[in-house]
């Protein structure tokens, strides 16, 4: 079996309730079950974080958001139900994993030790011999896995995440396993990393993950943050310019805006204007979530 029908044979299994044979249904759910408490059990229990260290999960963020993070700024204290968010996340991840197995697709090397150049960390998991970073998804995000854009945005560092695993195994072929959280929906991303003729592959080629984990390492120990990761779009045409996605999700950005960042509570969610010409007719919230009193 190869990565090209996992998709779809997951969707056959679910579907027809066959399982191919050879495939051990009964220790596959146990593993599921017992991989599913050890997640419960690790976001429930207290545990510290030691968000100074570079790891190959962070080494594709982007250098001002490390800087901060690596010099012990606090930043944002997660919301009980971000951590809500994060948690099923990990537990849609989990069931999709088993899914793989239970259509009959060989998963090996799970939670294997990775390390480039005293960066280190732990790989999902191989399919079919690809090494495979299995991530659950919004609708928005989910598109650019299915369309195979990822490598053109990519805010959370996912495609530098797994060249470092590829580096560290000596391997050239990576691949995501994504699920709409949604609706439901899975698509499989594959880069080939040697295959040239590929429209990708000078963006994913542009430098080596060694050369971007020696910059980071010189980068967050500068004395003063390097530049923003990015610039203010417009919101609308009411002449308001907002933050885009990549920088309304880091925890820095009060720290990166300072007073120039407000927060206007909208019905789909917070929305972080750093220009307002016309003042939004919702309510407005300080860093610490504070009604701003007009």
């Amino acid at each position: 079996m190869a990565t090209d029908t996992l998709v779809s044979d997951i969707y056959q299994m679910i579907d027809t309730k066959e399982i191919s044979d050879g495939v051990d249904v009964d220790k596959i759910i146990d593993d599921f079950g017992e991989n599913v408490k050890k997640i419960l059990k690790y976001n429930i229990t207290e545990h510290k974080f030691d968000r100074r260290k570079l790891r190959m999960s962070n080494i594709g963020k982007k250098d001002r958001q490390l800087w901060y993070s690596y010099n012990g700024y606090k930043g944002e204290e997660l919301m009980p139900h971000t951590r809500i968010k994060f948690l099923y996340g990990h537990l849609i991840e989990e069931m999709v994993l088993a899914l793989a197995k239970l259509s009959g697709h060989q998963v090996t090397d799970e939670q294997k030790r990775a390390e480039v150049d005293g960066i280190k960390g732990s790989m999902d998991c191989k399919i079919d011999g690809v090494l495979t970073d299995v991530k659950s998804s919004s609708p928005y995000g989910f598109k650019k896995f299915k369309d195979g854009s990822l490598i053109n945005d990519d805010p959370f560092g996912y495609v530098d995440q797994i060249k470092g695993y590829a580096h560290s195994e000596g391997t050239t072929d990576v691949g995501w396993l994504v699920m709409d959280k949604t609706n439901g929906h899975l698509t499989y991303l594959k880069y080939d990393m040697a295959d040239e003729s590929m429209w990708y592959w000078t963006k994913l080629n542009f430098f080596s993950i060694v050369e971007r984990i020696k910059a980071i390492k010189n980068i967050v120990k500068l004395s003063k943050p390097p530049k923003r990761c990015y610039k203010p779009v417009p919101d609308g045409k009411a002449g308001n310019m907002k933050l885009p996605v990549g920088c309304s999700y880091c925890s820095f950005k009060h720290e990166c805006w300072g007073d120039d960042l407000r927060t206007f509570i909208y019905a789909n969610g917070p929305r972080y204007l750093v220009e307002v010409e016309n003042v939004p007719n919702v309510i407005e919230v300080d860093k610490d979530g504070n009604k701003v009193s007009v």
